[in-house]
């Protein structure tokens, strides 16, 4: 989407020359929609109602050494070199769709942050960002090549030690919950407005999944955008998907080829 949805989320090679040519046509239609992110790296931006008495992340054990997998009732982290993997390749193909590298670094990082904090799974699950920091994580973009205003999703990879990835879906269903009428996403210099969160028909995949539909604000607040994301978690890793469009056209979810290409590679690999 314009502005609040990709001002300040970096994309792939493509996606970020098709989104330049896009600003240029449309100029500033939809300018900062509302998925933005604040630069708040304090405690005030992490998901408190998952802390412990002391307000610090549960205690999580060793993560596993290069090679070696967590099974779905272990309690390891899968190696960096292992979640990679396991997720989409550069240049692979997914039906219409191509994924990629970004370019610009991890999206929605730690700067972006949701107020109340209680929404923050819902805006980053990245290191950081919430109580629960995974030990390893990969991040892909899929988009079509040739669509200039075209569907992008954010495929991301996050693997936890201990229980951190059943608490990072807990977290998430308690944002779901509580942030249903709404809330602000923060970044530098620019606030976003959530003005719904709606869950949706999650995939039936992993030990759990989640999926929702955003509807945002553009900042001049008169244009409604949508966006989707859906979470899937298997043992000790999760796989978020979070997609949007240049438009204010509704998507209507995640393209399930593109969840269902990850899965299936992801189970493949993890049983091999």
């Amino acid at each position: 989407m314009f502005g609040a949805g990709n001002e300040g989320r970096p994309g792939g090679r493509r996606a970020r020359l098709r989104r330049a040519a896009a600003l240029a046509l449309v100029g500033a239609v939809l300018t900062g929609a509302a998925a933005c992110g604040g630069d708040d790296k304090s405690d005030g931006g992490k998901g408190g109602q998952e802390n412990g008495a002391d307000g610090k992340a549960p205690a999580s054990s060793p993560a596993t050494e290069p090679g070696d997998s967590a099974g779905s009732g272990g309690t390891g982290a899968l190696s960096q070199r292992d979640l990679t993997a396991l997720a989409f390749t550069d240049d692979e193909k997914i039906g219409k769709y191509t994924a990629g590298e970004f370019t610009l670094g991890a999206p929605l990082g730690e700067d972006y942050t949701a107020d109340p904090a209680t929404c923050q799974p819902l805006v980053s699950l990245a290191k950081g960002a919430t109580a629960f920091d995974p030990a390893s994580e990969v991040h892909r973009n899929v988009d079509v090549a040739e669509e200039m205003l075209g569907t992008t999703v954010a495929v991301q990879l996050r693997s936890y030690n201990g229980d951190g990835a059943a608490g990072v879906m807990k977290a998430l269903a308690t944002a779901g919950r509580e942030c249903a009428g709404g809330f602000v996403e923060n970044r530098a210099v620019a606030k976003g407005q959530y003005l719904k969160v709606e869950p949706v028909k999650a995939p039936g995949y992993g030990d759990e999944a989640q999926a929702y539909r955003f509807t945002i604000l553009d900042v001049k607040g008169t244009l409604k955008l949508y966006e989707y994301l859906t979470v899937v978690r298997s043992g000790t890793t999760t796989l978020s998907f979070r997609a949007d469009i240049t438009d204010t056209k509704d998507i209507g979810k995640v393209p399930d080829e593109v969840i269902t290409a990850q899965w299936k590679k992801f189970e493949a690999g993890s049983k091999g």
